[in-house]
């Protein structure tokens, strides 16, 4: 049985009680057959002190958004994942409004996966662009 794009959000939202998700608002808003979108609202908790979003709450959405995609289109009956390297450049500055991050594989190995995600603002904007190694490590039985 195959769980419907609604139930599959529901799900990974349900999740993030008291985690660093939680924390930062991260949530999953879209998935497709080779995509998954989260986002994350920019106010004072993700601010520098300079009321720009940080850096760092930037890499923060972009590795669950790119983790839980792993997950998702990997066999997680058989494997979990972790984030192994995660890189990021920042291009443009966001003091409001919400951040999107956009995680899509470039390479699905069975041990190894590569994604870009893009990061956008509301307007479509390209914020940070990133790079997300994870690896596939077989579950205990």
């Amino acid at each position: 049985m195959q769980l419907s794009k609604e139930d599959l959000l529901k799900r990974a939202n349900a999740i993030t009680k008291n985690t660093l998700m939680e924390t930062l608002a991260i949530e999953m808003v879209d998935v497709g057959d080779d995509f998954v979108i989260g986002r994350m609202p920019v106010n004072s908790r993700v601010y520098q002190p300079d009321g720009v979003l940080h850096g760092g709450a930037t890499v923060a959405l972009a590795e669950t958004t790119g983790s839980f995609a792993a997950e998702l289109f990997l066999n997680r009956k058989e494997v979990f994942v972790r984030g192994i390297e995660i890189s990021a450049n920042h291009l443009k500055s966001v003091t409001q409004g919400y951040v999107y991050a956009k995680a899509t594989f470039i390479h699905k190995g069975r041990t190894t996966q590569l994604f870009e995600i893009k990061v956008t603002d509301d307007d479509d904007n390209l914020i940070s662009l990133c790079k997300l190694t994870t690896i596939s490590l077989p579950r205990k039985k």
